[in-house]
């Protein structure tokens, strides 16, 4: 394109007469490229290599652009053969010697031109550190003249060889051309053999991709080309090179990655034609193969030809065709049927199915070392045939079993897919690794047993929560149900005789007519209602009782005596539930108090630890059923685990709000329709209050189990985590232990009422007015110690305390005696109040409030000590005679002396319970507020 233009031709001008305004006139236009550098490069990227390298012929610029190191390095990559970190390293270890080089160079200048590099002593002897006098020749115009010419030369030939030589030109592409004689080295055409190895020879180096690149293409481009324009399999020249088939594969593979770098026109044709030859070639192979697959030559065709599909393209074809078409499939291990055949009627044998998997697993073993001597490295043909045996064999195996005991029976069921699964993960651990199995070998077997159980673990996991939900209802249905009956077997022994209208009347009402009634008008075997349960002496002490250790880590609490067992309709073993006598009594009377004594000796069966012991065995083996299915891991393993602990909740569910609070509901309504006035004796302590004491131990052996429970199977197994205040077994676990406190709380709550009922009761009878007011003494005999009354409240009070040490919690075992202690100090305080005490009597008073305070010290609360304490200086006020009235004031207004507990104005009410009261009354009140009476 021209770079001139000319000046346009003004009027009156001449033309052509001069030269030097025409060339004024002219002026220069800047010429740009058609095209921008960035479009250039991507059209070079789709050039065919012969063209690419005559494009870099127009230019310096082109050329700079076609030889660009990172356009060839892109080609390598795509082919997968150059190493970024082996050029990395190349580079820096060429970096490091040119910067040494240069070091050495500057080092050796400098010693010529005589500059010291390290600063040497002085030559004229002036002393060290001196700098030697030298000459520096500032420009030497031989050596710059001898420089010049040799950068002349080196960019001659620099020239004459891009021009001759470029690592693509001099190469020939005909079979039979002469080895080329460049610098540049190649594998010669002549020696096929070292075609085979072309990749193995390519460096990564910066700035050298180009002629890496040119290796390879001069090696495989003629071959690659010739293929593209074969029209048979027998024209293309590859063929007639190579007559080896494992030759033949291995430069078909070296074409297939050499192909990935054709981007020019025509390149999906060529790939075609390659695929085609390609297809052609592995059926023969496979052909081959096939044949010796068929007469079973191992070490023969079939290894040969597995190796030659591997090498081709990493056998994929070979591999499908030995499992697609592997003896094994074809043969009977043995029938599924035969594990419901060969059990009884509603059951489930495992046996068959163990054989059955042992008889596989040997079959794979022997199957993985045949593929150990037939397959090349490489692809893991084991966990492929292993993956076929899961579909065709093991699936269609456990598949029709699981669905025929589903629909025979539940249990069997459960059984048999929690069984067979773990002999599955069994016959996974016999299975051994072959040669080309990865380091996860034991996962993907694990994975695979897995996909075979997938499509039932669901319907399992829910089938064996309903299955345990079910079970367990049974058993409290069943344990409620035989409560009744032996209820209304009793009921209708004792009343059978006489008319059923009368059991309609009032409970409370019946028992007051019967209790009310002489003694001797009853039979002596039932002269009691509670003669039954505490007359005669118990097997365990109520002592033992609270000793009985915790459920051993079996979840078998050792069997003693005081244990509740299941109710039975006859007497039990133990001697727990009362017998039916011999003959029905034959009085109205004597048959209803009987009744009433065998339903409060019933509070004991209210619930039973053998109902929670079976329950919770219920509940571990539906657990570690379904615990199995955790270890696969993933979403199954997930809700796998998340049915454990549903059963878990469903456990506590059961067992707590339908058992254990049902039982306490019932205890603490009898314990509120106790009435101490309608019982005849009084020596055992409170019936009601002691059997549901009972009835504690029973349920703190129950949460113990339970939390024993717990940990072994959820905890211990990490199907649970303890420290997880949001997970719903520590939930459900947490709300059964409050439920079991409230009932505990609400139980003693109203038992202390009843206890202090009955310690009222005990004062108001047993308590004569002659204890604190006796006659005057005449013979000088004082007898000296606590009243009957107190011994008896201190032994009914203090043998119900004791019942509760070592099966209740500790802080709420403190809360039971500070709430006792308070409201038998009040009891105490009332039942003073009501009495009239002499100088003579205080004695015995004095004696009773020691025995009481005797008894708090043991309880080892220093807060209640304080009240009775104060109690005891209270009952001082008595011993005071009547002339020391001013004394007796003193003592009454001293508020230090009752720490606090008592006012001078309670002092003073206790005070008018003396019986010379009306004696000293005056002298007090004048001592202690100074009036007095008078008359106007």
């Amino acid at each position: 394109m021209s770079s001139f233009k000319r000046a346009p031709v003004h009027a009156g001008g001449a033309p052509g007469n001069n030269v030097l305004s025409t060339l004024k006139a002219t002026s220069m236009i800047e010429s740009k490229s058609v095209l921008p550098a960035e479009i250039i490069s991507t059209i070079l990227d789709y050039l065919p290599i012969p063209d690419l390298l005559s494009f870099a012929r127009t230019s310096k610029r082109m050329l700079e652009m076609v030889y660009e190191d990172s356009r060839w390095v892109q080609r390598l990559k795509v082919m997968g053969v150059w190493n970024e970190g082996e050029a990395r390293r190349r580079w820096e270890d060429m970096v490091r010697m040119k910067r040494e080089r240069m070091r050495a160079i500057h080092e050796e200048e400098g010693r010529r031109l005589g500059i010291g590099v390290g600063g040497g002593g002085g030559a004229n002897g002036n002393g060290t550190g001196g700098m030697r006098k030298t000459s520096t020749t500032l420009f030497d115009a031989g050596v710059e003249e001898e420089r010049q010419r040799r950068s002349v030369e080196v960019s001659k030939s620099a020239v004459a060889a891009r021009t001759s030589v470029d690592g693509f030109e001099t190469l020939s592409l005909s079979a039979g051309g002469n080895a080329p004689s460049t610098p540049i080295q190649r594998a010669p055409m002549l020696d096929p053999e070292a075609l085979l190895n072309i990749f193995s020879g390519v460096r990564s180096i910066r700035g050298f991709a180009r002629q890496e690149y040119g290796k390879i293409y001069a090696a495989l481009a003629p071959f690659y080309f010739d293929l593209a324009r074969s029209r048979s399999h027998i024209d293309p020249v590859i063929f007639r090179v190579y007559r080896d088939p494992e030759q033949q594969a291995q430069m078909l593979a070296h074409l297939t990655v050499f192909a990935r770098n054709d981007w020019a026109q025509g390149w999906r044709q060529r790939e075609e034609k390659l695929e085609t030859m390609i297809g052609i070639f592995e059926n023969a192979v496979l052909r081959e193969f096939e044949q010796g697959f068929e007469v079973w030559d191992v070490d023969g065709k079939m290894k040969r030809y597995a190796h030659v599909l591997g090498v081709l393209n990493g056998g994929h074809a070979g591999i499908e065709l030995f499992v697609q078409k592997h003896p094994l499939f074809n043969e009977r291990l043995s029938n599924s049927m035969e594990c419901i055949n060969q059990a009884s009627v509603g059951g489930i044998l495992l046996d068959p199915s163990q054989e059955f998997l042992v008889a596989l697993s040997k079959k794979l073993n022997e199957q993985g070392d045949i593929i150990n001597r037939v397959f090349p490295p490489g692809e893991d043909v084991f966990q492929i045939l292993l993956d076929k045996v899961a579909e065709d064999i093991l699936m269609e195996y456990v598949t029709p079993l699981f669905d025929e005991a589903h629909d025979r029976n539940i249990s069997s069921y459960l059984r048999a897919v929690s069984g067979i699964f773990e002999q599955s993960i069994r016959f996974g651990l016999t299975l051994k690794p072959t040669k080309n199995s990865k380091e996860d070998f034991a996962e993907k077997v694990k994975a695979v047993i897995a996909r075979v159980f997938e499509p039932h673990v669901d319907l399992y996991l829910q089938e064996e929560l309903d299955y345990f939900k079910r079970i367990a209802e049974t058993e409290v249905d069943t344990w409620e149900k035989k409560l009744s009956e032996q209820e209304a077997t009793k009921e209708s022994f004792f009343m059978g005789n006489f008319n059923r209208q009368a059991d309609k009347k009032d409970f409370l009402s019946s028992f007051k007519k019967v209790v009310m009634m002489p003694v001797n008008v009853l039979p002596s075997a039932i002269s009691s209602p509670f003669g039954v349960p505490f007359a005669a002496p118990k097997p365990v002490s109520a002592q033992n009782r609270m000793s009985m250790p915790a459920p051993s880590p079996g979840l078998v609490p050792s069997p003693t005596p005081s244990r509740p067992q299941t109710p039975g309709l006859g007497p039990s073993i133990n001697g727990r539930t009362t017998p039916l006598p011999s003959e029905a009594p034959t009085d109205e009377l004597a048959a209803k108090a009987a009744l009433m004594a065998s339903r409060l000796e019933g509070i004991r069966s209210l619930f039973s630890i053998e109902v929670a012991l079976d329950l919770t065995h219920s509940a571990k083996a539906s657990i570690e059923r379904a615990a199995l299915f955790v270890r696969l891991g993933g979403q199954t393993g997930e809700e796998a685990r998340e049915q454990c602990e549903a059963i878990f909740v469903q456990l506590l569910q059961i067992l707590g709000t339908r058992h254990v609070k049902v039982g306490f509901d019932k205890a603490v309504d009898h314990l509120s329709n106790y009435n101490p006035r309608e019982v005849s004796e009084h020596q055992q302590g409170v019936a009601p209050l002691v059997t549901f004491l009972e009835l504690v131990n029973v349920g703190d052996l129950i949460s113990q189990m339970i939390d024993v429970f717990y940990e072994q199977q959820l905890a211990a197994t990490k199907l649970a985590d303890r420290n997880d205040f949001l997970d719903p077994a520590v939930k459900a676990k947490k709300k059964f232990e409050q439920m079991l406190d409230e009932r505990v709380a609400a139980g003693l709550n109203k038992g202390i009422d009843v206890l202090m009922d009955e310690v009222e009761y005990v004062c108001a009878t047993l308590q004569m007015p002659t204890d604190y007011n006796p006659a005057p003494i005449t013979n000088g005999n004082v007898e000296i110690g606590p009243t009957k009354a107190a011994q008896q409240v201190v032994a009914i009070v203090e043998s119900h305390t004791k019942m509760l040490t070592g099966s209740t919690d500790k802080n709420m075992l403190d809360v039971f005696n500070q709430e006792v202690g308070l409201r038998l100090f009040t009891a105490l305080c009332k039942h003073l109040k009501r009495q009239r005490v002499s100088t003579d009597g205080a004695l015995a008073l004095i004696s009773d409030m020691n025995l009481f305070f005797v008894y708090i010290r043991t309880l080892k609360n220093n807060d209640l000590l304080e009240y009775f304490k104060a109690l005891r200086e209270l009952s001082q006020i008595y011993l005071i005679e009547a002339k020391h009235a001013k004394e007796m004031a003193e003592v009454i207004a001293d508020g230090d002396r009752f720490r606090g507990i008592f006012r001078a104005e309670e002092v003073y009410e206790f005070a008018e319970r003396r019986a010379d009261w009306y004696t000293v009354k005056r002298d007090v009140e004048r001592a202690m507020y100074g009036i007095g009476c008078g008359v106007m």
